[in-house]
């Protein structure tokens, strides 16, 4: 994985681009095969490569967990509405375009804070005629910014799915994770769902607390913060969760005869709101 990425043309057209430090939604980029990142993205996502050799499977095991949970909402629960925050940067298989192959009408916003992620947003706003996509420039924090905004989008009095994924560890535990989550679940209605998964300090975990600490040292910003399945389980509380549970992405519903890794680093689950 060391092909340059084409993205220079990128540098010029989005106002405050920091491009000489990491970001988390560019090294994911990279380990997902894309070419949206610069040199210190894919230091970065070679450092912790070299740390965390699994990484790169781990991410696209993450990956599939997203378009199998949007499938099964969609298919299976009836779900026409997600809010997807921490969207990062298009790739394979994006929300809407699971969500929409499934339900046509299904309404869908993407919410993130990064600049190039911005500059791609076009990318993520193919929706379908009957449905609708937007995009939301917001930080994770700010909850009521954030429902404020999709609810020109979305339909609050109907379930909506809350997908979650790889974005919490991006909050530290002085910033309360516990209190952001809960606070956007007490803006959906009965019914609604919530779909997270987040980085396992408990698998792999030297390898993993390596990596992190490589990685934290060649970003900007927020430093991620990796937790264990007790932890990362409590975001969950006072909702049912779907089974199987809190599991691996890999363990989440596997689609038949797909070669999966053994261990994935990462905890993930589906709840539904009472």
């Amino acid at each position: 994985m060391t092909e340059e990425a084409p993205v220079q043309d990128t540098v010029d057209m989005v106002p405050g681009l920091d491009t000489r430090h990491a970001h988390s939604a560019r090294v994911y980029n990279y380990w997902l095969g894309g070419k949206d990142n610069f040199a210190a993205d894919r230091e970065a996502a070679e450092q912790a490569i070299a740390a965390n050799p699994g990484i790169v499977a781990d991410a696209r095991a993450n990956r599939m967990f997203l378009a199998r949970a949007v499938r099964y909402l969609a298919a299976d629960c009836g779900v026409r509405q997600f809010l997807d925050i921490g969207a990062g940067l298009p790739t394979a298989s994006n929300t809407h375009e699971v969500a929409q192959d499934v339900r046509p009408a299904a309404r869908i916003v993407y919410v993130d804070n990064d600049p190039m992620v911005l500059s791609h947003a076009q990318a993520l706003l193919s929706s379908t005629a009957e449905g609708a996509t937007a995009y939301v420039e917001s930080d994770l924090r700010d909850t009521p910014a954030i429902v404020a905004a999709a609810g020109r989008t979305l339909d609050f009095a109907a379930p909506v799915a809350l997908m979650l994924l790889i974005i919490l560890h991006m909050i530290p535990d002085s910033d309360d994770p516990y209190r952001i989550v809960t606070a956007l679940v007490d803006a959906l209605p009965s019914g609604s769902y919530l779909v997270l998964a987040h980085p396992a300090s408990d698998v792999r975990a030297t390898s993993q607390a390596e990596m992190t600490k490589r990685v934290n040292q060649r970003m900007s910003g927020p430093r991620a913060t990796m937790r264990d399945r007790a932890a990362i389980s409590r975001f969950f509380d006072g909702l049912d969760l779907l089974e199987p549970g809190v599991v691996q992405p890999q363990q989440w519903r596997p689609d038949p005869g797909v070669v999966a890794p053994d261990q994935v680093t990462a905890w993930c689950g589906v709840a539904r709101k009472r």
